[in-house]
């Protein structure tokens, strides 16, 4: 599948400020209180967001582009930050963000009985690792102003992906999807079994894509 080429950057220049601007002018605390106990502000600037109707892969954004949308997620962070201190109330708020799918990157909030909610999402290996702050150029300084937790990113199937050969339009169909699987399973994973099963589901399997780091102050 080829990349799809870029075009049009001081367009995206503009959007970016405009997103960043949406999430800066956010009643948040009264978004929580009145609607619900959480909160993300993903990257909503095209082509980064939603679906691509082409046949062809979206680079992940670079260079001037990459650092914009970062500091408007470490700008953003910080608005959050001062209106959730405010509350004078437990919550959770990080920037998550993901290495090598930057465009997944998030500001993610939470009070009242979801402060937990984020606290599980992503499986922390034993062997540790240090954000790398140069790799991130004029930013590195208001990236050290948060403490950083080292989690995988990773994709996740069950023992029951495959389903049973009824459900398939043809045998075929179902022979190649199960050919698939047993070829995904030789791939490098880790294994985790449910203590009760979910009907046919008793394991998962995990198989990561990428780093994602978990920025925030403690």
């Amino acid at each position: 599948m080829r990349k799809k080429k870029i075009r049009g950057h001081n367009r995206r220049q503009k959007q970016i400020d405009k997103w960043r601007l949406d999430n800066l002018s956010l009643d948040l605390t009264d978004y929580l209180l009145n609607q619900r106990d959480r909160y993300y502000a993903k990257i909503t600037v095209h082509p980064w967001s939603g679906l691509s109707l082409t046949n062809s892969i979206t680079p992940e954004p670079t260079g001037k582009t990459k650092q914009k949308i970062l500091n408007g997620l470490l700008d953003i962070y910080d608005d959050w930050k001062e209106q959730l201190d405010k509350l004078r109330q437990p919550y959770y708020l990080k920037v998550w963000l993901f290495e090598p799918y930057f465009s997944q990157s998030q500001v993610v909030c939470a009070i009242g009985d979801n402060v937990d909610f984020y606290k599980s999402t992503f499986y922390k290996p034993d062997t540790n690792k240090t954000i790398q702050l140069h790799n991130y150029g004029s930013l590195k300084t208001k990236l050290s102003k948060l403490n950083w937790d080292y989690c995988l990113d990773e994709d996740h199937y069950d023992n029951a992906e495959v389903g049973k050969p009824e459900t398939y339009a043809s045998r075929q169909d179902y022979e190649e999807t199960k050919m698939w699987f047993d070829i995904l399973l030789k791939k490098p994973h880790r294994t985790h079994k449910f203590k009760e099963p979910m009907g046919d589901t008793t394991k998962s399997y995990s198989f990561k894509r990428g780093n994602i780091w978990l920025g925030g102050q403690k």
